[in-house]
């Protein structure tokens, strides 16, 4: 059931879908040079650099994922976030030096001085990848959220969202990702404080009666602090998170153009530690934002009926269910929290909030989505430029013609996230399936990427061993359970620990690699 959309959010939502085309569609005229089109000259304030890593951490699969889990479990999810201070440290202190001193604009050129072409093509492939699937959850988790408010087919909002991200990162290169990424920012975050508020208001007995319903079933509880590896513990989601920031801030495009696009190595810090310790309480509100609803709809039975049958009607059109001809009453009678968790806030969104006020928060959604799509676009582009069509097919091309690339990258890969956005429909978990993706792409990058910088024996020879042996543990941890194995062959690790477990045997075996490697050069 879709409630469909009343006409003042209608014009809100559309004022700002056109606004932010035509505002980013404007810096066309600052980045007519692949310099200016894939680091801004060198010249943004740190400030914005910050707002844009903000944004670009906030993407639409919080606007779902976050209070969906929140709703349906606890705040264990929220001890990701935990590990940002940690990671960012290390970033100021290690990672922004050693790019900013660096005249590479992508971050995978100097793993092929260090290793040779191998490791850099490798790491390029597990790159691209991560954003194919990044740019998938987030389209898909923005059109889950999005559907019930507007009316519109998931596959429409998919479109208009992919197109429209496009259109303005193919125009305004990286300076219209990081500006109208604070522009989103600031729209994301008063969307969801209005939203919070009102959720709180509507409870009968006040806001106090949506902390007492949720504590008392768990909702604000971090996890098990027990060593068990093989659930999400607070331990497995600390160490996920780690690992996971370390390779954000350590390799990933996304971030090392802004370090260059910073207007000084000092603008390019404070850039690191405004995103990360903005997403930090930021995040805690939109797990209490979670939490609040499951309260609201507990005290508002007509709400919860409506929700269930929302998702029942959902899963009996997508063909989500077993059986013959079920009934819609028959799948509710079988649906969890879970089940219900990421509709949970969209229901909100379109069914309480006052006209004009929600169109504001569809907007936020939508501006969270574009956030994170134009990022992941400009940052494919500029690496498929520089890691593929330079370095392997026209090493030596002129500016004129590194534009007309960048400019076909940008629509190609446009076109590829929006694909792989529509290819998710019957997901049920934005952020687990996001979560799952990324820990696997990400895992043999940010091993290489350490072993390169720890050890200075491992060669290329070695590096290549450790990449292979991390490579075939990540594929086990993945595709064990999936597989014709016996089960005592399975992985029995949390699939949170998938990028710690590789990271860490690439390290491993790099470091025993290179050191036979070395003691054996030596003896000859």
């Amino acid at each position: 059931m879709t409630l469909g959309m009343r006409t003042a959010d209608l014009v809100v939502l559309l004022g700002y879908l056109l606004g932010i085309v035509a505002f980013g569609s404007w810096f066309v005229r600052r980045s007519r040079t692949t310099k200016e089109f894939v680091v801004a000259g060198g010249a943004v304030p740190g400030w914005a650099v910050g707002l844009s890593i903000f944004g670009t951490f906030l993407s639409s699969n919080t606007f779902p994922g976050v209070p969906g889990k929140a709703y349906a479990e606890n705040w264990n999810a929220l001890v990701f976030s935990f590990s940002l201070p940690i990671a960012a440290w290390l970033a100021s202190r290690y990672f922004v030096p050693f790019y900013r001193r660096g005249e590479a604009i992508s971050a995978y050129e100097h793993l092929e001085l260090r290793f040779g072409p191998w490791a850099r093509t490798y790491a390029v492939v597990c790159y691209l990848l991560t954003q194919l699937a990044r740019m998938g959850t987030v389209m898909f988790g923005m059109a889950l959220a999005l559907r019930p408010l507007t009316g519109w087919d998931m596959q429409t909002i998919i479109l208009i969202t992919g197109g429209a991200a496009t259109i303005y990162t193919l125009l305004g290169g990286i300076d219209a990702v990081i500006w109208t990424d604070v522009v989103q920012s600031i729209v994301l975050l008063g969307g969801s404080i209005v939203a919070l508020i009102i959720i709180l208001l509507g409870m009968p007995d006040g806001p106090q009666q949506a902390i007492a319903i949720a504590a008392e079933a768990g909702k604000f509880s971090l996890g098990s602090f027990s060593l068990d590896l093989t659930t999400s513990t607070f331990w497995v989601v600390l160490l996920y998170g780690l690992f996971i920031n370390l390779n954000n801030f350590g390799i990933d495009q996304n971030y090392v153009q802004r370090y260059h696009a910073a207007r000084s190595h000092r603008e390019a810090v404070r850039s690191v530690w405004l995103g990360a310790m903005l997403y930090l309480p930021v995040s805690t509100m939109f797990f209490f934002i979670g939490s609040s609803l499951f309260s609201f709809y507990q005290t508002h039975p007509d709400d919860l009926q409506a929700l269930r049958r929302q998702v029942a009607e959902h899963r009996l059109a997508s063909g989500g269910v077993n059986g013959v001809d079920p009934s819609i009453e028959a799948v509710d009678a079988n649906l969890t929290d879970r089940d219900v968790g990421d509709r949970a806030f969209p229901r909100f969104i379109a069914g309480r909030l006052p006209p004009g006020l929600a169109g504001l928060v569809i907007a936020a959604i939508l501006a969270a989505a574009m956030s994170s799509v134009d990022s992941s676009l400009n940052s494919s582009a500029t690496v498929m430029l520089y890691d593929i069509y330079r370095r392997y097919v026209r090493p030596g091309v002129d500016d004129r013609g590194s534009m007309r690339f960048l400019h076909v990258a940008t629509f190609l890969w446009g076109a590829a996230g929006t694909g792989a956005a529509l290819a998710m429909l019957n997901v049920q978990s934005v952020l687990d399936a996001w979560w799952k993706l990324s820990g696997v792409f990400a895992g043999g990058m940010l091993g290489l990427f350490l072993l390169g910088l720890m050890n200075r024996r491992a060669g290329s020879r070695a590096a290549a061993v450790a990449v292979f042996i991390g490579v075939a543990v990540i594929l086990w941890m993945t595709l064990s359970r999936d597989s014709r194995l016996p089960p005592v062959l399975w992985n029995p690790f949390h699939d949170h620990l998938i990028i710690v477990f590789g990271t860490a045997v690439i390290l491993v075996a790099g470091f025993i690699a290179g050191r036979l490697m070395y003691n054996q050069g030596r003896v000859q």
